[in-house]
């Protein structure tokens, strides 16, 4: 926990600061930082005034208490918004900021930029379910200080209605930025166009090793190269770290060899000292005996010449004292030696272990040497798998070219459904909106009724009971009645499709009695029809899974009906051309059958181009097969996300409503208090 004298400074700083601007310091604010957890400000769901919001902004400009601050569902104004954003653009150890469905717009978008271009410490920034995306100025000053960042690694746009011309944007920041790691672009309006632009610049980022982006009406093959660059991304930082690690581990070792060699060279050195020790210890005490043997000397001659009267009577005294001397000489001499041949003795060994010092010292030089080639050639083996990663990734944009020029038909035909399928979701998206505007509107009209209530309320807290519970049938009435529209709409909707695959089984009967009529007058063309006839089978098949598609889609329940009708009748008129192309290709049979000669081999012609057509069919049914299925899964992970906003939603409504119901239980004790 942070030291309790400066909890209790940060409260009374904020209260001081809402008092000088005039304005009473929020309770809820003042709960919040009395329960404040180590490092981190938990203020999610809490309305902040514009008032708290400077007082907070001017806070965190100095504090160091706080390193994590969660904003999450606050309904910041943009006005509060914008002080807090100046307040932490000083600010140098918040890491983590959660801004979680405040529906920041221009002003918040701006004010964003400006705090990645000039805060140096936030990490991990969540901005789920706002509207940035929304004006385009605003978010291109956005991803213009998210360009010039450097210390942002996480990054949550989430429902923040991102059209294209803002994925290209982001795109352009992407190319700038150096250091960003996971960026989250889930349920937004990016598009083809926008996804190509992600695309493009993914080749000159080498640090974003995760983009999602789920929920954005992208193509599979634009989200597989996506995948690709994301993988490059990552075995690019795993192949960064192991060298890293490698290179921390061979500069560890050169250190400890480093320190081996010090130590050795130490120990060397206070051997030489000790050697030096004893070496002058010995010529000391040499020089001891020396001087010893001196006085000896000295007084033997003054004993010679004290003994020189008596010299015929201490002749042979004389004689042994000079044999003495003699043998005290040679002593003397052979000490000499010996002390010569110690010192050169040691001067050999102390050679010796200058040699051995001198070889260890080449060898590990030697061993560092061998270490910086290992590393160099890691080094070279790391480019050469770069150039490699890159020669593939021509090699793989070469092929996709080709694929893309040889399959051009289809694909347009491809983007045009996709076109009418964004269209369908468009519509689907904007139908939601209007139910969430609805929603927000009735909110809105409930709270201004409950104000206008309130002044009634203290009086009255029974007959405001009495209309809780009025309130709370006529919502359950009004669920049921939308359970029971649903349900009809549901009724008519298999209506519809089951009337739509009646009509559609009646014209395929009547085009398989004419592809019968035509197999008997024409037994050589029988191949050709039946392929025609499983086309045509196919062709339904893909009908049908479009009508599930359409059913799928269901939002409200009139737009839908009328698509699925235009959808019924873009169908009638394929069938209608399908048919119209067989006819013609009969009656080019037909004109075929009359010349005798070439007859076989125009059949075969014919039939070679069938199976062509078959397959591409084929291929093309495989693909919208694909492409169901991706639809299907967006649809349930939609599904899931309006079920979770649901449930937001109703808990949001939980809350409100335990607001109002503490406000007007509390409502007769605040009478009799006085007011503030």
């Amino acid at each position: 926990m942070p030291a309790r004298g400066d909890m209790e400074e940060f409260r009374r700083s904020y209260s001081r600061l809402c008092k000088e601007s005039g304005a009473e310091p929020q309770e809820a604010v003042l709960k919040q930082l009395h329960q404040l957890p180590r490092g981190r400000l938990d203020l999610a769901t809490q309305s902040l005034t514009p008032d708290t919001c400077r007082a907070l902004g001017k806070l965190l400009q100095k504090q160091t208490l706080l390193t994590e601050l969660v904003l999450s569902d606050c309904m910041l104004s943009e006005e509060g918004a914008t002080l807090l954003f100046q307040g932490l653009c000083a600010n140098t150890v918040v890491q983590l900021l959660d801004l979680k469905g405040n529906n920041l717009r221009a002003a918040g978008a701006e004010a964003l930029g400006k705090l990645l271009r000039q805060n140096q410490s936030i990490q991990s920034i969540t901005l789920e379910w706002n509207n940035l995306g929304t004006w385009e100025d605003a978010f291109a000053t956005f991803c213009g200080g998210l360009a010039a960042n450097c210390t942002l690694r996480q990054l949550d746009l989430r429902n923040n209605q991102i059209s294209h011309k803002g994925a290209e944007e982001l795109a352009l920041a992407l190319k700038g930025n150096a250091t960003l790691q996971q960026l989250d672009l889930r349920w937004n309006n990016i598009g083809l166009l926008g996804g190509r632009a992600l695309v493009n610049c993914l080749p000159s980022n080498r640090t974003l090793w995760r983009l999602d982006l789920a929920g954005n009406n992208i193509p599979s093959d634009i989200l597989r190269a996506v995948e690709q660059a994301m993988a490059h991304n990552q075995d690019r930082l795993t192949a960064l770290r192991e060298s890293q690690a490698r290179t921390h581990v061979l500069s560890k070792e050169v250190r400890h060899l480093q320190e081996e060699k010090s130590k050795q060279f130490l120990d060397l050195m206070e051997t030489i000292d000790k050697q030096q020790d004893e070496i002058a210890r010995s010529s000391r005490a040499s020089a001891a005996r020396v001087g010893q043997l001196q006085e000896a000397l000295d007084e033997r001659q003054s004993i010679i010449n004290a003994l020189k009267a008596k010299l015929q009577m201490t002749e042979a005294a004389l004689a042994l004292s000079e044999q003495k001397v003699q043998d005290l000489g040679e002593q003397l001499v052979t000490a000499e030696q010996e002390r010569q041949s110690l010192s050169q003795r040691q001067e050999k060994e102390r050679r010796l272990e200058q040699q051995e010092a001198v070889e260890r010292e080449s060898k590990l030089l030697r061993d560092l040497s061998a270490a910086n080639e290992k590393n160099l050639m890691l080094r070279n083996q790391m480019d050469e798998l770069e150039r490699k990663v890159k020669s593939q990734q021509e090699q793989l944009f070469l092929t996709r070219q080709e694929l893309t020029n040889t399959s051009a038909e289809l694909k347009i035909r491809a983007i045009q459904a996709e076109e009418r399928l964004d269209m369908e979701k468009r519509r689907a998206k904007q139908s939601l909106e209007d139910l969430e505007k609805l929603h927000v509107k009735e909110v809105d009209h409930m709270t201004r009724h409950l104000e206008d209530s309130e002044r009634a309320m203290q009086e009255r807290v029974q007959r405001l009971e009495a209309l809780r519970l009025s309130l709370e049938e006529e919502l359950s009435r009004v669920k049921a009645a939308a359970l029971n529209e649903r349900g009809q709409a549901e009724e008519e909707l298999i209506k519809a499709r089951n009337q739509a695959r009646l009509e559609e089984q009646q014209h395929l009967a009547h085009l398989e009695e004419k592809m019968r009529l035509l197999a008997q007058a024409r037994d050589e063309a029988q191949g050709a029809c039946l392929q025609q006839k499983q086309t045509v089978a196919e062709a339904q098949a893909r009908a049908s899974q479009l009508c599930l598609q359409v059913e799928g889609q269901r939002r409200r329940l009139e737009d839908l009906q009328q698509e699925l009708s235009n959808k019924d009748q873009e169908k009638l008129v394929e069938v209608t051309r399908v048919r119209v192309e067989l006819q013609e290709q009969m009656g080019r049979l037909q004109a075929e059958l009359a010349a005798q000669e070439g007859l076989r081999e125009k059949v075969a012609a014919l039939e070679r181009q069938l199976k062509v057509i078959t397959s591409e069919h084929r291929e093309a049914l495989l693909d919208r097969e694909s492409e169901n299925a991706s639809l299907r899964e967006k649809l349930r992970l939609k599904e899931a996300e309006i079920a979770r906003i649901r449930d937001e939603e109703a808990q949001r409504a939980s809350f409100l409503q335990n607001a109002i119901l503490a406000y007007v239980q509390g409502s007769p004790v605040r009478a009799l208090s006085p007011p503030k």
